[in-house]
């Protein structure tokens, strides 16, 4: 080999080490990437089924009850579109209300009931998540009949 053949071979060996580096990461970090839904998109398939992802909007009035063993709590979430049941299983935040925004954390099983891991609640009257507040107004704008795709930024 001559020393041209070399150096072309080592730069050939450090980028598949390189690129088998960035494919383990990307590997590694799959499973911890949560993607944000409405209760629309999920109803319009668009949620991953069998992996974790949140889903946003307003806790539905009337809609929470809670089972006998004071840890696990049933409540539906709306974009004022669409409503999506929940079921959530620990200790809810103390701000978690009927009306309010929340995000919860988890996977959608059969018969569309979300299975909740985490329950985040909104932390002062005036803050909603960025992803709930653009799917309430985009869901706003829907009713109203004006085209809201353009207003309901991509899921990340």
């Amino acid at each position: 080999m001559t020393k041209r053949q070399k150096r072309l071979a080592f730069i050939v060996g450090g980028l598949a080490l390189v690129g088998a580096a960035a494919g383990l990461v990307l590997y590694a970090l799959k499973d911890n990437v949560s993607l944000y839904f409405t209760p629309t998109q999920v109803a319009n398939h668009e949620a991953p089924q069998g992996r974790n992802f949140r889903i946003g909007g307003l806790v539905e009035p009337g809609s929470v009850k809670r089972e006998d063993d004071g840890l696990t709590v049933h409540f539906r979430v709306t974009d004022n579109v669409r409503g999506m049941d929940v079921v959530y299983k620990g200790i809810l935040p103390d701000l978690f209300k009927e009306g309010k925004g929340i995000v919860a954390q988890g996977k959608l099983e059969e018969g569309n009931l979300f299975r909740a891991d985490e329950v985040l609640a909104k932390h002062d009257e005036n803050y909603m998540p960025p992803e709930a507040k653009a799917a309430l107004d985009a869901a706003a704008l829907a009713q109203s009949g004006v085209s809201a795709a353009s207003t309901v930024p991509a899921a990340k």
